[in-house]
């Protein structure tokens, strides 16, 4: 079976690009294995182009991985929209400053990391519920956003870039659903792209990690692995442990027999762990079992879906519950009779 194609994603500051990059074997082996970049454009300067150059003159594909300010979200979501057309304005002029060639753009629809952070802090967990619920309310949000990222998704495509999207993989209930619930209170936004990639990213996942991946993998374009070691700084996720290569190779190989492309998140991580090495004469026609605990994951899945349905439609569950009180009322007057 043949190398799928591999996406490398890379999210590092630019000195700590430029030192990586100071290793010329890194891109003989992105060569060798005919593999893309994704690079985080975490600022527009000079030494991140200098980078960008170097990986087009030894001809590997690079995908301008468009990112924020943390005060501004990190990533695009369904508030911040504004400045991410503001950030693909602002790339294009860094681009043609410094004559940089893409493979492509990708937009990198999560929360906003500051949510998150407060997400992950058990002490102010409880204030985030009621920003939920308040969200929860505003279905205008969602209109408005996808409205603008879809524009902006038209022209990055008529700038003559396909664009990529990298999604959590609840999206897909969302959207089995009917729903708009998680783009109302967690702030993604359903955007169409040219190629869907899915953060199915095991480490994150664990004991179901695997199983998770085979389960989502049909409905992506492109499958999310990792994560390797590295990314943005969130406490209790950027702490969890990195997959190891028993993990990764699993993961590759579960990515084949769905016959997927894959995105590998990320390039440092696996440089810093020698899977890079590794990858150049892998095995990828070796069978591995298919994951335990699948049917469980389909259970949750088709719950999440059903429960999103009904989140959307509140009147329902009113409904229900007036017709059960309803029935109960009768039941009791004739019981009287």
């Amino acid at each position: 079976m043949p190398r799928p194609d591999l996406t490398f994603f890379t999210e590092l500051d630019s000195e700590a690009l430029s030192t990586l990059f100071e290793d010329k074997t890194i891109l003989e082996k992105l060569l060798t294995l005919e593999a893309s970049l994704s690079l985080g454009i975490l600022d527009l300067s000079e030494q991140r182009a200098e980078v960008v150059k170097r990986l087009n003159a030894a001809g590997i594909p690079v995908i301008g991985w468009l990112l924020l300010p943390e005060e501004d979200g990190y990533w695009f979501n369904i508030d911040n929209y504004e400045k991410a057309a503001a950030r693909y304005i602002s790339f294009k002029a860094w681009t043609r400053k410094h004559n940089l060639q893409w493979a492509g753009v990708g937009l990198d629809i999560e929360m906003n990391i500051n949510d998150l952070r407060q997400v992950m802090a058990r002490h102010q967990a409880d204030r985030f519920v009621a920003t939920l619920f308040q969200r929860y309310l505003n279905k205008n949000r969602v209109t408005r956003a996808r409205r603008v990222y879809q524009a902006l998704v038209n022209v990055i495509r008529s700038d003559g870039y396909p664009v990529e999207s990298y999604h959590l993989p609840i999206i897909e209930e969302e959207r089995r659903g009917r729903s708009t619930v998680l783009q109302r209170t967690l702030g993604l936004v359903d955007v169409q792209a040219d190629r869907e990639v899915l953060m199915l990213y095991s480490s994150f996942l664990r004991p179901d990690g695997a199983a998770v991946l085979w389960s989502y993998a049909p409905n992506a374009d492109s499958i999310g692995v990792g994560n390797t070691g590295g990314g943005v700084d969130v406490e209790g996720v950027i702490d969890l442990e990195p997959l190891s290569w028993e993990e990764f190779s699993r993961d590759l190989r579960l990515c084949v027999m769905r016959n997927k492309p894959v995105h590998i998140f990320c390039l440092e991580g696996c440089v810093a762990q020698g899977f890079l090495s590794k990858l150049e004469d892998f095995d990828w026609d070796k069978p591995v079992p298919i994951p335990e605990r699948v049917n469980k994951v389909k259970m949750l899945r088709t719950g999440g879906a059903a429960l999103l349905w009904l989140l959307e439609r509140p009147w329902v569950i009113l409904l229900t519950l007036a017709t059960f009180i309803g029935l109960g009322f009768l039941f009791k007057r004739s019981q009287k009779d």
